[in-house]
């Protein structure tokens, strides 16, 4: 039964990193509806106009702790208990991941979304132009070098037969992401993987 929670769990990470990183790089990450995940482009001759992409860099670099204490703060704001949820990533100030999963009542879970998107603006936190795609289960916010995805997405991404959830309920989301995008090299070398 461990093995197979363990394997829930990986699972259910991997599908966040992997959303993260399309809302991040919506060029370079396409998730098509069958579960296949392309990343990077097919690899254009590069022309001498390329130009690279522009260095974030308006507000100064957060903390794991400081990051940590904005999802705490947004999840507050929506009236929910930061420790009924379950973190994500490894503890400790110096992991480049964070965030905060809880199981909601899909009723509730876009109000809810709604409520912490907008107290993360309110923090300071800028929508991701390059991210978000019309999509009203999920935002993408950026500050300071870190990345937050805001998701309700839940019962699709979780393996069918193993999933928790009833039908009425869905995962709400909070994924952060310390990014230093002039390290990845543009354009990706294309890869598929299939999830699921």
């Amino acid at each position: 039964m461990n093995a197979l929670l363990k394997r829930v769990w990986i699972g259910l990470a991997a599908t966040l990193v992997v959303s993260l990183a399309a809302v991040v790089m919506p060029d370079q990450v396409q998730i098509d509806d069958d579960g296949r995940v392309h990343l990077g482009a097919p690899a254009p001759t590069p022309s001498p106009s390329t130009v690279a992409p522009t260095p974030e860099s308006t507000s100064p670099p957060l903390t794991r702790d400081e990051v940590d204490e904005v999802i705490r703060t947004a999840v507050s704001a929506a009236g929910l208990d930061p420790a009924q949820g379950r973190p994500i990533g490894a503890t400790g100030a110096n992991s480049n991941r964070t965030g905060w999963t809880a199981v909601r009542e899909k009723t509730a879970a876009q109000s809810d979304m709604n409520t912490i998107c907008a107290d993360l603006e309110r923090q300071g936190w800028t929508l991701n132009p390059n991210g978000d795609r019309p999509d009203p289960s999920a935002r993408s916010y950026k500050r300071g070098g870190w990345y937050l995805l805001v998701s309700t997405r839940g019962k699709t991404q979780a393996p069918s037969t193993t999933s928790a959830l009833t039908d009425s309920q869905t995962y709400l989301t909070l994924a952060g992401l310390q990014l230093n995008l002039s390290d990845i090299p543009v354009p990706l070398p294309e890869v598929t993987v299939r999830i699921g």
